[in-house]
């Protein structure tokens, strides 16, 4: 196994390269007692003839909007950081940056996206303070003090342990590692640096682990018990079986998991092709216009990634010399045009997933299939737990909203 850096965005000393394989070996090998199997390698130089697979699903938060509706997923999912934190579950979230117009309103002039996932930052910031600062120099056009990294003036005199520490404390949050939560690290990061921005991913379940399990989970020759044959389980079957019909919810594991399954009932292995990441596979710039007219391409950066279907960041807007803001822009959804007030009608528009390659196909033993028994009744997504997290999020929402109303009409007053 050989990975190179994410979308080949980095060139890596050979030291660098190494600790980045080992934390996906690693992340594979925690799950292969339970997940592996024929069908599922992590090294694609042993998949036979291998073709792309195409896995990718639209980037947009899922749960809102089969909990509540499109318009509250909207509101909640462009709001501020703690929609971010909360809501952006489709290894793919955003940041909305906001400047003063010329009568001194804030309004919304870009977007930023981002795939990258932390535990590729994690890495190198254990590893490489040095590199580290570099990537985010690179993105971000300033370069960041070593304090905003990692809360002291020299990472370097700290051990590897403290420095995964204060960096995941200040940028990365936990993870959803219980080490790390032990040792005090929040699951979203205290520091400005990726709450001001978007500059890797810091959704717990964003993350590589997350990633090789759902596509592990789907490499398997599933079949239905209740055909009189060894046909295809349903997907109804596949999630309900397991008892993780929540993940059927999303856009993300439903697409990951059933595109490896597919490949696995027919004998196909899968593999991750080299660079393992998470990707922008496309992106519809034809949905957005400014005064009747298609957007200007400088409006639309991707990077990240040394080619189309790798980038894994989008910056989306004017720039700050330009005097047009986001509500300016309107988005075409086919019967109307909408204008266009935040970044999820962006990631509307948005597919991402991984590369993945299949090998020819092979014969499938009797006793390698796994018979499923659970109903294939379909799944109602309404009802998931996750509903009521997000009403009660809505709820905030809405006392935010209220809270800023009355503001105005209570500054001057005095008690």
């Amino acid at each position: 196994m050989n990975y190179d850096s994410p979308g080949h965005a980095d060139q890596l000393s050979t030291h660098l390269l190494e600790k980045w394989n080992e934390t996906i070996q690693s992340g594979y090998e925690s799950l292969e007692p339970e997940w592996g199997s024929r069908f599922f390698t992590i090294d694609p130089a042993t998949v036979t003839n291998p073709i792309p697979a195409p896995i990718q699903w639209f980037g947009d938060p899922a749960e809102p909007n089969f909990c509540i509706g499109e318009q509250v997923a909207q509101q909640l999912s462009d709001w501020d950081v703690r929609g971010r934190h909360e809501l952006h579950n489709e290894y793919c979230e955003y940041h909305i940056i906001e400047r003063l117009d010329a009568t001194g309103r804030l309004r919304p002039k870009r977007i930023q996206v981002t795939t990258e996932l932390r535990e590729y930052w994690v890495c190198m910031a254990i590893h490489d303070p040095t590199k580290v600062r570099e990537m985010t120099q690179n993105i971000l056009g300033f370069q960041p003090s070593w304090e905003d990294l990692y809360g002291v003036s020299d990472p370097f005199k700290l051990t590897e342990k403290q420095r995964e520490i204060n960096f995941s404390t200040l940028v990365a949050g936990h993870g959803n590692d219980n080490q790390l939560a032990v040792q005090g690290v929040p699951a979203q990061p205290r520091g400005r640096l990726n709450r001001e921005n978007a500059l890797f991913m810091t959704h717990p379940i964003n993350g590589l682990d997350d990633l090789l399990y759902i596509v592990m989970f789907g490499a398997r020759p599933y079949a239905s018990s209740a055909a009189s044959s060894l046909e295809r389980a349903t997907r109804e079957q596949l999630f309900r079986e397991f008892g993780v019909e929540h993940l059927a919810c999303r856009h993300a594991d439903p697409a990951a998991a059933l595109g490896a399954y597919g490949a696995a009932f027919n004998g196909r292995v899968v593999a991750f092709a080299n660079p393992l990441g998470m990707y922008i596979k496309s992106f519809t710039k034809s949905a957005f216009l400014y005064q009747d007219d298609l957007i200007p391409d400088s409006w639309v950066r991707l990077s990240r990634g040394q080619e189309e279907g790798m980038y894994q960041r989008l910056e989306f807007g004017p720039a700050d010399n330009e005097p047009v803001f986001l509500d300016e822009i309107m988005v075409d959804v086919g019967s109307s045009q909408q204008s266009l007030t935040g970044g999820f009608q962006v990631v509307q528009q948005m597919e991402v997933g991984p590369l993945v390659l299949v090998g020819e196909p092979t014969p499938v033993a009797e006793e390698e299939y796994v018979v499923l028994n659970a109903s294939d009744q379909p799944i109602q997504c309404r009802e998931a737990a996750v509903c009521g997290q997000i009403r009660t999020l809505k709820q905030a929402y809405d006392d935010a909203q209220q809270m800023i109303r009355v503001a105005p009409r209570t500054m001057g007053r005095k008690g």
